[in-house]
């Protein structure tokens, strides 16, 4: 019941960012405290980033909303996820998506693969695939995807993300290093890219070939 009170209240606060009912109604869905290591987990429903380790985080629930926002998920849609974490975020696409819909979510650290896997498995959801390889190269052998959704900031846009975004699809991408900017990107029928910038951001790096190169530890 506890937990229940504080997710109330934080979805309630989260309506001032103008995110749309049916996110909220998404939020309300998905126990964030079960994608929350231990440590954390009284913090839960505090809008704020966690730690998970190797330098990585669980979005606060406020970025995680925007993006779902940016991105107009809707039921039955195919999204490719870079940046698995703990499964949260994927958690919340599903939700979105629908049972009819499908998220593939790369990770490229094998401990938070498996723990992504094991959340998602706690809280019942069997609409993500959770694939251990180099999210910045994206995972080709689903593509093309309606939606695409990067969680760590990349020094560009990664060409192999591009080529697998469908005619008239969707990303959300954090681009910079010091200074990040969220991207949300449309793909217009001649292949061409329509940006928009909606603001500055703070993520974590988005390591492997076509993002950046230093290592991230426990």
């Amino acid at each position: 019941m506890e937990y229940a009170r504080q997710k109330e209240r934080l979805v309630s606060s989260l309506s001032s960012y103008g995110i749309s009912d049916r996110v909220l109604d998404a939020l309300r869905k998905v126990p964030r405290h079960l994608f929350v290591p231990e440590v954390h987990r009284d913090r839960s429903y505090v809008d704020t980033p966690l730690s998970i380790g190797y330098a990585q985080t669980i979005s606060a629930p406020h970025m995680v909303a925007i993006m779902c926002d940016l991105l107009e998920l809707e039921i039955g849609l195919k999204v490719l996820e870079v940046g698995a974490g703990s499964g949260y975020n994927a958690a919340v696409m599903a939700e979105l998506v629908d049972s009819k819909g499908k998220i593939y979510s790369v990770e490229r650290l094998e401990p938070l693969a498996g723990f992504a896997r094991v959340n998602l498995e706690k809280a019942g959801y069997d609409n993500v695939d959770i694939i251990l390889a180099d999210g910045s190269l994206g995972y080709p052998q689903e593509a093309p995807y309606d939606r695409i959704c990067v969680t760590a900031s990349a020094p560009c846009t990664p060409r192999a993300l591009v080529e697998q975004l469908r005619t008239g699809g969707l990303m959300a991408i954090p681009e910079g290093d010091m200074y990040q900017h969220l991207y949300l990107i449309k793909k217009e029928d001649d292949g061409s890219l329509v940006r928009k910038d909606c603001g500055g951001v703070t993520f974590v790096p988005l390591m492997g070939a076509n993002g950046f190169r230093f290592e991230s530890k426990p």
